[in-house]
């Protein structure tokens, strides 16, 4: 079995590569924490290429309106009916913001209807037992004056398969640190990133 590869979504719009740091990070939680054979560096992979369909898992985020062009709807709307996830992080901590607007309603156009996710779902059990579902982040808790925790990611099924996830709560800002510094943590907050990747290749 060849070893999974952690691939970051390129699309036109917007700023795609605002959380540089946050593969190298799961990377290292997924090869702490499971018996996962995973490659040492990531890929960037354009939204609107085949090449992605080589990954069963690719991540997205941003802080500026998305826009996706005609191919990489068409391609994204492919890749989730052939068993692709697609996670989606807004990298803001605003409620309903930019982002947020803009990208539920492309990939609506896309791949369909962003609805709650059950906080019971599986990807809350799929390695380590998330009870309350989506564990908070402190950016939720501490953002620009909302102090608003949301309550249940949202998602695009393909059955009873997600497609994509999308969070509202700026995983990216919290897991964007360098992996030596989870030794100062008394709680790794990257462990909700390892149920993501081992739902993404088991679900």
């Amino acid at each position: 079995m060849s070893d999974f590869i952690f691939c970051t979504a390129q699309y036109d719009s917007g700023d795609w590569d605002s959380a540089p740091l946050v593969p190298a990070n799961l990377i290292d939680s997924i090869a702490r924490y499971t018996s996962i054979s995973v490659a040492p560096t990531g890929v960037t992979v354009p939204l609107g290429s085949t090449e992605l369909f080589k990954y069963p898992l690719a991540y997205l985020t941003g802080h500026l309106p998305v826009r996706f062009s005609e191919l990489e709807r068409r391609n994204l709307r492919e890749y989730c009916d052939r068993g692709g996830m697609l996670f989606v992080d807004d990298h803001n901590h605003d409620i309903d913001g930019v982002f947020h607007k803009s990208a539920v309603e492309e990939l609506t156009r896309a791949v369909g209807p962003l609805k709650e996710l059950p906080n019971t779902h599986a990807i809350y059990s799929s390695f380590f037992k998330f009870e309350d579902g989506p564990p908070a982040t402190t950016h939720e808790l501490n953002g620009w004056g909302d102090n608003l925790v949301h309550k249940h990611l949202l998602a695009a099924m393909r059955g009873d398969r997600i497609a994509v996830l999308y969070s509202s709560k700026d995983y990216s800002s919290e897991w964007g640190y360098h992996p030596d510094n989870k030794r100062f943590l008394s709680v790794d907050n990257t462990k909700f990133g390892v149920n993501i990747v081992v739902y993404a290749l088991t679900g």
